[in-house]
């Protein structure tokens, strides 16, 4: 049987669409769940596109009866792991230490520059312009109780490039995010199913060759 994977999003659910679908051809894991906090997120539309089963979790006031909440939702489902693709919400702690190593998240940088609170999304982009720096990327981590502070699993650069703004960044971060994502997915169903620890993936093993990578950057 194939692993379960529960997909929290915010957003337009651009990664939600890639993981769902790279999953339909997999043997190893299904998206079995939407998680959203959000009862108006664009996403949602896609997972009824896609047939995934959806729910929307409003915040219940506390941390413990938010962490009660979602481990509900995902325990009864039977959840192997997580993916955090545009999550805002910071998971609570009962739900971190539930799926360690189970859970992965995606940030639109370099980690660990330009993580933390509140370093979301275009809040990234125009940050890593304003810091005037040559090289941002994107890191797949393991989720721990801080933001953007849990091990690293794959990492990717992309160069900025002159005249560059956080738009143009963002969709050539989105193109690299898109590669990545699905492929450190399959790395840590790998390791649930082999009942190993996923280690880090190096370049060459995210289908996205540098020379590509480079090309598609001009």
């Amino acid at each position: 049987m194939r692993l379960r994977a529960a997909v929290f999003a915010s957003g337009r659910g651009s990664n939600f669409r890639v993981l769902a679908t790279h999953a339909r051809n997999s043997d190893l894991w299904k998206a079995a769940l939407l998680l959203t906090g959000r009862p108006d997120a664009p996403v949602l539309d896609l997972a009824r596109e896609l047939g995934v089963e959806a729910v929307v979790l409003s915040r219940r006031g506390n941390q413990e009866e938010d962490a009660a909440a979602i481990l509900g939702e995902l325990e009864s489902r039977g959840i192997d792991f997580v993916l955090l693709a545009g999550y805002l919400r910071l998971i609570p702690a009962a739900v971190v230490e539930r799926y360690r190593g189970r859970m992965l998240n995606l940030h639109p940088a370099l980690l660990p520059s330009f993580g933390g609170k509140g370093m979301y999304g275009m809040h990234v982009h125009e940050a890593v312009l304003a810091a005037g720096v040559r090289l941002t990327g994107v890191t797949v981590h393991f989720a721990n109780e801080e933001y953007d502070q849990g091990p690293i699993l794959a990492q990717w650069p992309v160069p900025v490039i002159p005249g560059d703004t956080p738009e143009s960044i963002a969709r050539r971060i989105h193109a690299v995010e898109h590669r990545l994502f699905p492929a450190a997915a399959d790395r840590l169903a790998l390791a649930i199913r082999d009942g190993t620890v996923a280690s880090p993936i190096p370049g060459h093993d995210a289908g996205f060759p540098l020379e590509e990578h480079l090309r598609l950057q001009r």
